[in-house]
């Protein structure tokens, strides 16, 4: 073989000394016990402290200070723990009966969404639960309650969501499922939409340049989604959905534990969309007729004892989807001038090995092993424009994890090795490619257990389109006083630039495509390379005797080269590469605040200022808002007795205006207007095992009218799908129930 690959597990985030206290947390509600992700730890009398994963598992260093270790969680009795010596922990908290089960849910509401003040990257945890606050369909739409991520909509014709982070576009950032990088290359645009909401165990968003061990790609920052585990989630989980756009979901979860190390689970979702809809009566379909089969197989080994875990996984993916005239039929209409239509079919395999071993004596010290293989290939057709890609992917990564001198400072090492074979019909041209990419990386931690910590990585690829670069990052944080924390970070980035893959709403359009070549190695352009610079505050606080933390951040990305997307002309589409300066200032003040009980209210104000050399003009990005505001606020009512809840949750978003690109209909420096999104859930918990919900979106039935331009006439010059800033559909309801066969 040409190359050795191999990869990660990533594991022991703990601040510890040679001598090293572990185990597991749980929780007792009624007549079961939980593990638990956000317990607090700590030694008595002094700062030295952590919390408990979403395994509940917990790692903390052993100090000669003190002995006796105090663990708590909010809702349960306070625990104090005498230790003399390192051992393996497992401790199960109960419940405080003196009034305190109230607050169990506010708990549980605030670690929805943790952000650390202990972290030296500004990363930011969101939990299941916060998924269930909204129709958390897929992927694309998991961030309607994150003030960090904003979602747009992509097109009129495909109703697809795109993100948004700091300002740019879901191709600048690393998007990866358990650190393996997932949504790119010919999933750039759907992909997202292939991962169920149910199949999500947890989202990490790192702002900013992430870490050198996931990539040299994540320019704005990395998300990265945990799939559910087949040894902690429930044996059975049923999902049901519908909604009054002709939407249906159905998602199924079996899970099976063989033994204390082996166990298998089996999820499966089905989606489909068969009603047609022409609100506003241009002929065109709002919303798709689509249906999806998405089904995962994957199998867990896990020896505690000894150190050892293991995943492997296997998912196969049909997704279809028709667009174009209500009266487009394939069979007839396909390839004529009768009527405009497309199709959009995808098929898509996808296999996975994860490998981690940590040293049973020197738990600080480990070592992961990570590859996976996808095969994507999309066949689609708009009109008479023709898109076909198949674009086969093979990924391996090894890394090791140890110390230098002490555990203040760790280090992570390790190789990784990608290939990407790309081969694309664009209309009557054929593209072929093939990239293949051998790196390594070092990455430097240092904590000093009390206000200062730091990441400093750096990386070294050789990329036989590319050459060979480094990549250098640096993260630092300091906690000024209590409850604060200062971040700074620093880092750079570079892509290959898949300008059809990235830009499909182009072909929804009868523009003509120019790719302006410079000697380029892809596409005949040059990469694109940028820097990120960052800087987070947060503060907590408390008004009134409630709890509350105010976050503000600022983080530029400058790029030294890009491949410009060009609309600015009606007629034309062009692609090439800089010619002068872009740039993405993004500015966020975020407020979280539990105003009363069973409350909590999260309030970001957003400013962005996105500008790129157009020709001889600095011009803001088309379809990116200025200004963005978001609102949530979320009411809980629980019956403590019977063990049933209610639970209430509005989100707002405010969307400011945007500049829209040269067309036919609006000339030349058309903005559109601000709007508002209001969206509504109520959720009624029957019991741990069932529950209903019921949802509106867009509330205030917000559409932008006409968002085809020359719908009249498809086939002709001016005919344009791609210029859509609000909702086309309007108002929306859904419902829908969850069955879950607990564990004894």
């Amino acid at each position: 073989m040409k190359y050795i690959y191999i990869l990660l597990f990533m594991f022991s985030w703990s601040v510890q000394s040679q001598q090293l206290l572990s185990g597991q947390i749980k929780i007792q509600e009624f007549e079961s016990k939980t593990l638990i992700e956000g317990a607090n730890l700590f030694w008595l009398n002094t700062s030295i402290g952590t919390i408990s994963d979403k395994t509940g598992s917990f790692k903390i260093p052993m100090t000669p200070i003190s002995n006796q270790l105090v663990i708590s969680y909010l809702g349960f009795k306070t625990d104090t723990l005498t230790i003399t010596k390192p051992i393996r922990l497992f401790h199960t908290l109960l419940p405080d009966n003196n009034d305190a089960l109230d607050e169990v849910t506010l708990t549980q509401r605030r670690k929805a969404i943790q952000k650390s003040y202990f972290e030296s990257q500004n990363i930011i945890m969101v939990s299941s639960e916060e998924l269930l606050k909204a129709a958390c369909c897929n992927l694309s739409e998991s961030f309607e309650t994150n003030p960090s991520i904003d979602v747009n909509f992509a097109d009129a014709l495909t109703g697809t969501k795109q993100i948004k982070m700091l300002g740019l576009s879901s191709p600048y950032l690393l998007i990866s499922e358990e650190n393996i990088p997932m949504v790119r290359g010919a999933s750039q645009i759907y992909g997202l939409t292939f991962t169920p909401g149910t199949w999500i165990q947890s989202i990490q968003i790192t702002k900013g340049a992430g870490s050198v061990v996931n990539g040299f790609e994540s320019i704005a920052g990395q998300i990265n989604t945990e799939i559910q585990k087949p040894s902690f989630d429930a044996p059975i989980f049923i999902n049901a959905y519908t909604s009054v756009n002709g939407r249906q979901e159905f998602n199924a979860h079996f899970n099976t534990k063989f033994n204390e190390k082996w166990s298998a689970g089996s999820y499966v979702h089905v989606n489909q969309r068969t009603q047609k809809f022409d609100k506003n009566v241009d002929q065109f379909l709002d919303v798709p007729i689509s249906k999806q089969i998405n089904i995962l197989n994957r199998w867990q080994y896990t020896d505690a004892s000894k150190g050892w875990v293991g995943f492997a996984s296997l998912r196969f993916l049909d997704d279809s989807k028709q667009t174009g005239s209500i009266i487009f039929d394939p069979k007839v209409h396909k390839n004529t001038t009768s009527f405009w239509g497309s199709e959009i079919e995808t098929k898509r395999l996808d296999a996975s090995v994860k490998i981690g071993y940590v040293f049973p004596e020197t738990t600080y010290k480990s070592f992961g092993f990570q590859s996976a293989y996808s095969n994507h290939d999309q066949d689609s057709y708009f009109g008479l424009r023709r898109y076909e890609i198949e674009h086969k992917s093979f990924f391996t990564n090894l890394l090791f994890n140890s110390i230098i001198s002490n555990t203040k400072n760790k280090f992570k090492t390790g190789i990784n090795f990608s290939f990407d074979e790309y081969n694309e019909q664009v209309d009557l041209i054929d593209y072929q490619r093939r990239d293949e990419v051998v790196g390594a990386f070092f990455e430097y931690s240092y904590d000093s257990l009390d206000k200062l910590s730091l990441t400093a990585g750096i990386r070294i690829d050789s990329h036989n389109r590319l050459g060979t670069f480094i990549t250098p990052r640096l993260h630092v944080r300091y906690n000024p006083w209590e409850r604060s924390v200062l971040r700074a970070s620093i880092g750079s980035g570079r892509k290959v630039a898949n300008i059809f893959a990235e830009n499909q709403k182009l072909f929804g359009t009868n523009r003509l495509i120019q790719v302006r070549e410079n000697g380029g190695s892809v596409y005949g352009l040059r990469p694109e390379k940028a820097w990120n610079y960052g800087l987070s505050f947060r503060q907590g606080f408390t008004l009134f005797e409630k709890l509350g933390d105010v976050t503000v951040d600022f983080y530029r990305t400058q790029f030294e080269d890009q491949v410009v997307v060009d609309w600015e002309q009606a007629s034309h589409i062009r692609f090439y590469n800089l010619e002068g300066s872009s740039y993405a200032n993004s500015f966020q003040l975020e407020i979280d605040y539990v105003p009363f009980r069973n409350t909590a209210l999260r309030l970001a104000y957003k400013n962005y200022q996105v500008k790129t050399t157009y020709g001889t003009q600095t011009l803001q990005k088309p379809l990116q808002p200025k200004q963005r505001f978001f609102a949530n606020f979320e009411y809980r009512l629980e019956n403590e007795e019977k063990g049933s809840q209610w639970k209430a949750d509005w989100t707002y978003h405010f969307v400011g205006e945007q500049r829209l690109p040269t067309n036919s209909r609006d000339g030349v420096g058309f903005l559109s207007k601000s709007y508002g999104l209001l969206n509504m859930q109520i959720t009624r918990v029957f019991s741990t095992q069932f529950e209903v919900y019921l949802g509106g979106e867009n509330l205030g039935n917000i559409k932008q009218l006409n968002p085809i331009v020359g719908a009249e006439n498809p086939f002709g010059t001016t005919f344009d799908t791609s210029l859509v800033y609000a909702p086309i559909f309007g108002k929306m309801f859904y419902a829908g129930l969850r069955f879950k066969l607990n564990n004894n």
